[in-house]
């Protein structure tokens, strides 16, 4: 399963005009997050580019909704009593609307530009990236790290390269052993660039982790991961999973919130 962002920007569109032509799923109810059952995503075409779409059936929904992610992948909500050919159906009526909320969603997620003077976080402390030029060319430093960059304009993309090579080294040794730990066996790690999730588990025991985590303070990293680790034993997002996130880690709605409110401003 897959611990996903809690963007509050994400666009939905919601089944309003369609259910008063069937007269089914009219409340205008919201799904609940802890009743969600995922479907494997798969690739769907939409304006000629396959794109993930994953179906979500929510108990608590009366309605099917579509969102697109800040990664421009799309959720479909499958409401009770609803069905996926029903989804399917829905989501290849609405395919226009769909490609003209990714390309929105693009333009207002592009990252923003790292240069001299940028603050960003490493692990949850602010650090101040200082440019210096040194014989060898220009190089970016960042609390005690430094990268070579090729120009001062901005240098996110090789920042965030060397983020990803620091989160390889501490991720993947800090989830192997929070798994020791915990019991758990772990059949592979990779570190990944998403933008709309933390981290994803599937059945087989592959465990993705976003890069970024390596920015959050420790405490926070360690939930996400332990969020990860949990679904070794629950795939949904079920009361019985969140009561073993409890039982793991305490504390882990103050991490949710953090989440929430500051997980945004590492994008």
């Amino acid at each position: 399963m897959q611990l996903d962002l809690p963007f509050h920007t994400a666009s939905d569109f919601r089944l309003k005009a369609e259910a008063a032509q069937s007269g089914d799923f009219r409340s205008k109810a919201e799904p609940t997050p802890s009743g969600d059952v995922r479907f494997t995503a798969e690739a769907t075409p939409s304006g000629g580019v396959d794109e993930r779409v994953e179906f979500v059936r929510v108990r608590g929904a009366r309605r099917y909704i579509l969102r697109v992610r800040p990664d421009g992948t799309l959720r479909v909500t499958i409401p009770r009593g609803g069905s996926r050919a029903e989804a399917v159906a829905f989501m290849h009526r609405h395919l226009s609307w769909v490609a003209r909320e990714r390309a929105r969603v693009r333009r207002e997620r592009a990252p923003v530009g790292w240069t001299h003077g940028t603050v960003i976080l490493l692990a949850g402390l602010p650090e101040v990236i200082q440019l210096e030029a040194r014989e060898t060319g220009l190089a970016a430093r960042y609390g005690n790290r430094s990268v070579r960059v090729r120009t001062a304009l901005d240098v996110r993309p090789e920042v965030e390269d060397d983020l990803r090579a620091l989160a390889k080294e501490r991720l993947v040794r800090r989830l192997y052993e929070l798994a020791a730990i915990h019991r758990l066996q772990v059949s592979r790690v990779t570190i990944r660039n998403q933008r709309s999730r933390w981290g994803s588990c599937s059945r087989a025991g592959a465990i993705a982790l976003n890069f970024r985590l390596v920015q959050m303070p420790p405490a926070i990293c360690d939930y996400v991961l332990i969020h990860e680790l949990m679904h070794l034993k629950q795939q949904n997002h079920g009361r019985r999973f969140w009561a073993l996130v409890e039982q793991a880690c305490p504390d882990f709605r103050a991490a949710e919130r953090w989440l929430r409110v500051d997980g945004r401003g590492l994008f």
